[in-house]
């Protein structure tokens, strides 16, 4: 109310009302918006729908902000609105509350290419953007959107989006066909000679059969399952160019054809290390990778598992190794480079023997090398039990084990060690 007076007040002699009618509709002078960050003003501007110099009310206002709100866009929307400063109109200002989360978004099982659909959803709505919210009317305008330029080229097909979280534990909205996926029936291996069509099939049949198609999806078993394959032969540049997926003649789901580049024979260079305070040469000599040769990288995964025990050993126990590939295709060589993470160094803390007598145990206690707060080797337990039977300490000796209690806050393990049967000490040699 206290507007209205001010504004009528403020208008023009020649625009003022007739004798008892109070105006209600005046013309847009300025269109301006606030809150925004992701979406610039000139887009939320033109799905508002208001021009500058209509006539406007309370009823056109209201309908510009629910044409804002079924964007799915903002979270809330509001409007103020007073006279301009020539006094002949007045000027509205929108303010938005933008969709708190927006996620990156996909396309799968759709027939054209990523960039065709993003360039679809891009001339669908001016506040496109890179990442999207996943609010129903995004998702469901989205979808139709999608189905349109489909049906434009032919290919009719109910689309859906979804949110969902993909395999690196990624939140990502995904553009797909309404109808459940079909599963993989079989797989076929073309342009492979170095790994038998047997071995690859075997192999991928495995994880792969009965499990939905997605090309996304089936690429990860690929890459995961079959790629190792030709690491261990040194074809470091396996591709698979082209998957395509047809109806299984035999069987009930889809038949998916992969065609392969095995690539050539690479050797393995030099292996450098990195990371803080490591003995290198120490940690080489254990890894024991063969340069030189064919590089064969389940020879290198046994070279980092080496490394980690020898670590393990100095109380490293949570060690963790990456590793870096050089590839020199002109000299068909590839080099590493090891990071090293040791994580804390973990000390003894304390010894606990069960199933001796007093006298037994006591025995045992002096062969025990390993001192409180000394760094704590992870072998060592089997280690002193070999040794314990192979020195014969006990006659019958049962079954031994050694348990090792880890407190990850303090850095220290205690061990107990069990044996079994209550063993009784060897009688020196010529006494009975």
């Amino acid at each position: 109310m206290a507007f209205l007076l001010a504004f009528l007040l403020l208008w023009p002699a020649q625009a003022a009302p007739q004798a008892n009618q109070t105006p209600t509709r005046w013309p847009i002078e300025s269109l301006s918006v606030t809150g925004n960050s992701r979406y610039p003003a000139g887009p939320i501007i033109a799905i508002c729908g208001l021009k500058l110099g209509q006539v406007a009310g309370k009823e056109e206002l209201d309908a510009a902000r629910i044409r804002l709100l079924d964007t799915g866009a903002f979270s809330s929307v509001g409007y103020r609105y007073g006279p301009s400063p020539s006094n002949k109109g007045f000027q509205v200002t929108f303010e938005v509350v933008e969709a708190a989360d927006v996620y990156p978004f996909r396309f799968d099982r759709l027939d054209a290419s990523a960039s065709e659909l993003t360039a679809s959803l891009e001339r669908s709505d001016p506040l496109f953007a890179d990442r999207i919210s996943a609010t129903p009317p995004v998702l469901n305008r989205y979808a139709k959107a999608i189905e349109q330029y489909l049906a434009a080229q032919g290919k009719k097909e109910a689309v859906v989006g979804r949110l969902v979280v993909d395999d690196s534990g990624q939140m990502v909205v995904v553009f797909s066909p309404s109808a459940a996926p079909p599963s993989i029936a079989e797989v076929r291996f073309t342009g492979n000679s170095a790994v038998t069509a047997v071995k690859l099939q075997n192999v991928i049949a495995a994880v792969a059969v009965g499990v939905p198609y997605s090309e996304t999806r089936f690429r990860q078993l690929l890459d995961a399952n079959i790629r190792p394959l030709y690491d261990a032969l040194g074809r470091v540049r396996v591709a698979f160019p082209k998957v395509t997926v047809e109806p299984s003649k035999d069987v009930k789901g889809l038949a998916v054809n992969v065609e392969v580049q095995e690539g050539d024979v690479y050797s393995l260079d030099a292996v450098k290390l990195a990371g803080n305070g490591l003995p290198e040469k120490e940690l080489l000599k254990a890894a024991d990778f063969k340069t030189g040769e064919v590089a064969d990288f389940n020879a290198v995964d046994a070279g980092l598992a080496r490394i980690r025990k020898r670590l393990a050993r100095q109380g490293f126990l949570k060690c963790e190794t990456s590793v870096d590939r050089d590839v020199r295709d002109q000299e068909k060589k590839v080099s590493l480079v090891v990071h090293i993470e040791k994580g804390p160094q973990y000390t003894f803390g304390k010894l606990t023997i069960e199933g001796l007598d007093l006298n037994s145990e006591a025995a045992i206690r002096r062969m025990w090398g390993l001192k409180p707060g000394a760094p704590f080797d992870a072998e060592y337990p089997d280690h002193f039990l070999t040794r314990v039977r192979e020195d014969g300490v006990f006659d019958n000796l049962g079954k031994t084990k050694p348990a090792s209690k880890v407190d990850d806050r303090a850095h220290t393990v205690d061990v107990t060690l069990t044996f079994a049967g209550a063993p009784k000490p060897a009688r020196p040699e010529g006494r009975r």
